[in-house]
């Protein structure tokens, strides 16, 4: 008995699906119209998704790139005490979780060699023989500034590629005088601005000219760092190192509060996962207006066929279909609607996303959860909007429906 049952309601099932889809093969104009409102919403949804974690990937490996193991320090200082001396940063490198640290020194001022100056454009930065250390691949001509240049606060410096376009085209740049600021620097080395991998970016860009920052701080007549960089040991966590930091800065400036403030690169890409996130979410609920407006046509498309197969359905309940079996076939025709819609625009959404990550130069990531929500939603979208007409279908009175033959 049970099996025969089955077997019925399969029998049922499968005429149910065949029915919808030659109601929707005969109707292949106003089909496709009211899928199209569908395509376009899922469309939009996947490919908004797609691209926003494209992008969202590529910043997250951007900011990897600049510096996980680091922590960046900046300090507003006291009423008794503006920065960080070179023994404050020395207390801060032998700190058990710190590698070395690498304090910065802006310098203002014109750079010039021989007859030509150029009072803006260039930037020059304060740097310790430690950054090369870590960074040991970015000269490529002559050297890098070492301990010794630090210890004495030598004039020397290196400069970038775009120094070497300014003033040094045809010539060797190694042992020339450039002056910064009205003061004499020897030329001792260039390096290429990304062989840094990134870190330099940390400091705000890759400047055009690096001093050891000992002769920064004299240019500037200052004996104080105002922003520094540490690094941690490898395998330190990068929590524990900023809580030990902390606290060593707390001894520094006598606990005074709002003196300095520590940022992690950790911090930073978890704050802009979370923008992304919520981006993502805002733009896909602006897309899903789209699935609401192709639901409203497949609600007028179903409402139209119900009143076009008014005499069908008349007919079927004379021969004893009850309600619940006419509003099946009619939710199940809405469901195969919005259902083909998904789909095509879920492939429509991958390949418009994928040409946009090429346009963008991001890589593509394959959503998978984006393309569940379009499509899941779009089915949904199907049966809500096509409730009210299976609805009324289901409680035609067969009488009436009859006279329509």
């Amino acid at each position: 008995m049970m099996r025969k049952k089955i077997r019925t309601n399969l029998v049922m099932w499968s005429e149910s699906i065949r029915m919808a889809l030659d109601n929707i093969r005969g109707n292949k104009v106003r089909s496709f119209l009211t899928l199209l409102g569908i395509m376009i919403g899922v469309m939009a949804v996947i490919t908004l998704i797609t691209t926003v974690s494209g992008v969202s990937g590529t910043i997250s490996s951007s900011f990897s790139s600049l510096g996980v193991g680091t922590l960046s320090v900046t300090v507003t200082g006291s009423d008794l005490k503006s920065g960080m001396t070179p023994a404050d940063l020395q207390k801060i490198s032998e700190l058990e979780t710190v590698d070395g640290v690498v304090p910065s020194v802006s310098l203002m001022g014109r750079i010039s060699y021989g007859r030509k100056v150029v009072s803006s454009g260039l930037s020059v930065t304060g740097r310790n023989a430690y950054y090369f250390q870590v960074n040991e691949d970015m000269i490529v001509q002559g050297r890098a500034l070492n301990f010794i240049d630090d210890d004495n606060a030598s004039y020397v410096c290196v400069i970038s590629q775009n120094v070497v376009d300014q003033f040094f085209l045809g010539v060797n740049p190694i042992g020339e005088t450039l002056y910064v600021a009205g003061l004499p620097f020897t030329i001792v080395g260039r390096y290429e601005e990304d062989s840094g991998g990134g870190v330099a970016s940390i400091f705000g860009g890759s400047p055009d000219v690096m001093i050891p920052y000992t002769t920064g701080l004299k240019v500037n007549n200052s004996d104080e760092v105002t922003s520094f960089t540490a690094y941690l040991k490898e395998g330190a966590d990068s929590t524990a190192a900023k809580t030990e930091i902390s606290d060593a800065m707390d001894v520094i400036f006598d606990f005074e509060e709002d003196c300095y403030s520590i940022a992690s690169m950790e911090t930073i890409e978890e704050r802009m996962e979370t923008m992304t996130t919520m981006m993502s979410s805002l733009l896909a609920g602006i897309a899903s207006i789209a699935l609401l407006v192709g639901g409203i046509g497949i609600m007028n498309m179903m409402l139209t066929t119900v009143t076009e197969r008014t005499a069908e359905i008349g007919l079927k309940k004379a021969l004893g279909a009850i309600p619940w079996q006419i509003q099946s076939q009619f939710l199940l025709e809405s469901f195969m609607l919005s259902l083909f819609g998904g789909l095509c625009g879920a492939v429509m959404g991958l390949i418009l996303s994928y040409i946009l990550c090429q346009v963008l130069g991001t890589a593509f990531v394959f959503n998978g959860g984006a393309v569940l929500l379009g499509v899941g939603f779009s089915a949904a979208v199907g049966i809500i909007f096509g409730w009210a007409p299976a609805r009324k279908a289901s409680r035609l009175n067969p009488i009436d429906a009859l006279r329509a033959v």
